[in-house]
Order: structure tokens, then C-alpha cells, then sequence
């Protein structure tokens, strides 16, 4: 799902949780540009006779690492074991009071009746996914986007408005185990319990003149680790961390340690280090941890160059390295012509 509406998966059938074509058909995108969505009403979701407005909490799913694991597994398992996925979040759907519009590819849509409904929905969707075995052994994860807002419903249940359009947006922004949404969805909510966010902050949406102020949704059981840490931390805030990688860029110095969730390289506000060249994809790279290492992987169109202690440069491009000792990331070009924008690393063993 690409900024402004635009499904990242739009190419695959529509099919509903369970595998079947949604209403809907081919080729009728996710959130697209405003437009409708079909579905039912349902659990308190009212569909008057005539299109009427109603305050909705929409969100949108995206299953992250699908593309691979068709690739690695085959079309019939990896079709299989994202409906899983899929089947999974339509029942912690309706568990919040929520109801599925569609799905399409790897993609899920729902709305619910209330803001605190669909935050909560959010993050029970990613322990669900994070805590199944059978996901994990594929890498499968979620990335979810959402907005509180009123949106237009038809007399058949279609939902459309500025509320679908935003909360498309948050999905583009979202990474992989991460929820995005406005800050406004999560300042609305009273009684919010043990909900915790983190400003993320501005971000343009198509049809707005202005940017929105956008927030990180803390979705992790041990809350305790959310202020220890930290997806950014400041150098001169850090405790004691174990595994931890130091990340300079320009005037700025950012360390992220193991627990840390996914760390993006990009042109777009919201990344965690902005990089503002033409030639870097608006989220370009990602950090993160996992198998014991620090691993950057790279999202974009021109590629990432890498260079590994006194190894030669190299380039990626949709691939991922082990990141070793120090050494340099240069987003779109090679170092040598990219001298301003070159990131500088150092891995910290535990």
C-alpha cells in the first residue's frame, strides 16, 4: 500500500479470509484514492438507507514478508499461510466489535465503532501474529495503519471518505511489527488502560493542506521496555544495553540496541533518519536485529551501497547484509559521489 492510497498489493485477487475472491472483485484496490469499499453492516456498525456519515475507526493490515515467502515456499503453502494470517486478524476483528470490509492479497481492511475499539484490535493483532509459532518460523509479521474519523457509509455498507484515505496513509508509514496512526485517533480515547505511543511526527496526507501529527502505537506485553527501549535513543540517554549499533549522520548520533524495534533510512518524514536527496526512496533501508546480528535490508528503487570494515563497497538492492564491526551506508549512491549524505556505523557486541 504506497503513499496516498495506493495498495501495495493491488496486482492479486481480493480474497477474503478464508481464500475466497472478496466482494468486490479484481482489481479493486485497497483504500483506494477515497473510493469505496464494499461490506456488510455489522456489530453496531450501522448502514442507514441512504449514505450517512458516522465517526469509524478504520484500519488496514499488511502481512510483512509474503513476497519472499512465496518465492521460498511455493505459491500453495505461502497462499495458505497468509489466509492464516489473514483468518487470524478477521477474528481478532470481530472479537473488538469490528467487522472485515475486504481483503485483498495480503492485505486486510476493518472498521470498528470506536477509536479505543480499533487501537485495541491493532495491538492484540500484532501479539496474535508475533506469538504464533507457524508465523515466526516463515517470518511472517504485520504491519497495521489506522484512523479515527467520520467516514461516508453507503445503504449497502460501502465505506468511503477522508477517514479511509488517512488511515491508508498510516498503513504506507508502518513497518514491519509496528502500528501507525494519528495522533489525534489515540488523544481522543479516555479509559485507554496501558496503551502507549510515541510521537512520530508530521506527516502529509493526500487532500490536506497541512501535515498531521502521527504516533507509534507501543503494542508489547513488557511496557517496561517501551522508555528502556526506545526505537531512536539519544547517545547521551542510554543505559546499559547489550548487543547495540551506533548510527551517525551528519550532527546527529542515534544507538539502537537489540530489542529495539525495525530502524528506517528514508527520504520521507517519519523515518527515523531523514534523508533528503532525490535519489533516496522515501523509505529506503531498514536496521534490525534478528538471528543474533544486526541486518540491514534495503526497500528502495536505486539500491543501498555498504561497506563492511575494510571489505569493498558493495550494493544492495531488495537484498539484506549482516552489518559487522564498522563501516559506512550510502542510500541510492555510491559513497564516493554521495559524500554528504553517507551514514557512519559501529556495532557494539553485547
Amino acid at each position: 500500500m504506497g503513499a496516498d492510497c495506493t495498495p501495495r498489493s493491488g496486482a492479486r485477487q481480493g480474497r477474503n479470509a478464508a481464500g475466497a475472491p472478496a466482494a468486490g472483485g479484481l482489481g479493486s484496490g485497497m483504500g483506494q484514492g477515497c473510493g469505496a469499499v464494499g461490506g456488510r453492516a455489522a456489530n453496531g456498525l450501522s448502514s442507514g438507507a441512504m449514505t450517512q456519515r458516522q465517526p469509524l475507526a478504520i484500519l488496514f493490515a499488511d502481512v510483512s514478508g509474503s513476497t519472499k515467502l512465496f518465492e521460498t515456499r511455493g505459491d500453495e503453502v505461502a497462499r495458505r499461510l497468509v489466509a492464516s494470517v489473514l483468518g487470524a486478524l478477521a477474528e481478532v476483528t470481530q472479537r473488538h466489535g469490528g467487522r472485515v470490509i475486504k481483503t485483498i492479497g495480503d492485505e486486510i481492511m476493518c472498521v470498528f465503532p470506536g477509536a479505543l475499539n480499533g487501537l485495541l484490535a491493532a495491538t492484540d493483532m500484532q501479539k496474535r501474529i508475533s506469538g504464533d509459532l507457524v508465523f515466526a518460523r516463515d517470518s511472517l509479521a504485520i504491519r497495521v495503519g489506522l484512523h479515527y474519523g467520520e467516514a461516508l457509509l453507503e445503504d449497502d455498507g460501502d465505506v468511503y471518505g477522508d477517514a479511509v484515505n488517512t488511515a491508508a496513509r498510516m498503513a504506507s508509514l508502518a513497518k514491519r511489527e509496528q502500528i501507525v496512526t494519528t495522533a489525534s485517533t489515540v488523544s481522543g480515547v479516555t479509559n485507554s488502560g496501558a496503551l502507549r505511543s510515541r510521537s512520530l511526527g508530521t506527516a502529509r496526507v493526500s487532500g490536506k493542506l497541512l501535515p498531521i501529527e502521527i504516533v507509534d502505537l507501543m503494542w508489547q506485553e513488557d511496557t517496561s521496555n517501551v522508555t528502556t527501549v526506545q526505537r531512536v535513543v539519544r547517545l547521551s540517554d542510554v543505559a546499559t544495553p547489550k548487543a547495540r549499533l551506533v548510527l551517525r549522520y551528519k550532527s546527529q548520533a542515534f544507538e539502537v540496541d537489540e530489542l529495539a524495534p525495525p530502524f528506517s533510512l528514508g527520504r520521507e518524514v517519519g523515518n527515523n533518519v531523514v534523508v533528503e536527496a532525490e535519489w533516496v526512496s522515501r523509505t529506503h533501508a531498514m536496521v534490525e536485529f534478528k538471528r543474533g546480528h544486526f541486518v540491514l535490508s534495503d526497500r528502495s528503487t536505486n539500491g543501498t551501497w555498504v561497506k563492511v570494515g575494510n571489505d569493498d563497497e558493495l550494493r544492495l538492492h531488495r537484498d539484506e547484509v549482516h552489518l559487522r564491526k564498522t563501516g559506512i551506508i550510502s542510500l541510492g549512491q555510491e559513497s564516493a559521489i554521495n559524500s554528504e549524505h553517507v551514514l557512519y556505523y559501529q556495532c557494539i557486541e553485547a
